[in-house]
């Protein structure tokens, strides 16, 4: 099976670096000062990430980090990883932490090289019991935290290309 070259707006292709892989309960994250992968926190037994979590490399999101995308593929990839993929959408969130709010929105791509994943073009193509699982996987994993997440809704393909844009190339980041 070839893989997929354009997303189903006409976006083409972005590539990701996973941070942690599926299956996880360690956060791992980037340190941009260091070019180094550092474990960030450890979830409570019985909660991983439900897919691979990355960031889109040079971009700035609202919340001053790199635009989050969690990856659905096949199976687990590794800390470091470029993997070119596909946004099929994006959830829109908003979290509040020691009394401030911001958006913090997370991308929703597919691997183009999955097999599994392969027809997946936008959020509608997935069971909605999957996209509910993965809201209530970023509310809970963030509660422990004390810090709380809003699910704002979803955005399709094209809206999450704009939140893209919105994070921008920034030439010397990440």
């Amino acid at each position: 099976m070839a893989s997929r070259k354009a997303s189903s707006d006409g976006g083409g292709p972005v590539d990701v670096i996973i941070e942690t892989p599926k299956g996880s309960r360690n956060k791992i994250k980037y340190e941009p000062s260091t070019r180094k992968f550092k474990l960030s926190k450890v979830m409570p037994e019985g909660m991983i990430f439900p897919y691979d979590f990355g960031f889109v490399p040079s971009t700035e999101a609202e919340d001053g980090d790199p635009l989050d995308v969690l990856v659905l593929t096949d199976d687990p990839l590794f800390p470091g990883c470029l993997v070119e993929c596909t946004v099929i959408g994006a959830l829109k969130a908003e979290q509040k932490e020691e009394g401030h709010r911001n958006r913090n929105d997370r991308l929703i791509a597919v691997a183009n090289q999955s097999l599994l994943y392969s027809e997946t073009r936008t959020l509608k193509d997935l069971n909605p019991k999957v996209l509910e699982q993965i809201e209530a996987f970023f509310v809970n994993y963030q509660k422990v935290r004390k810090i709380e997440v809003k699910i704002l809704g979803h955005a399709d393909p094209t809206e999450a290309r704009r939140i893209l844009a919105k994070a921008g190339i920034h030439k010397g980041h990440n």
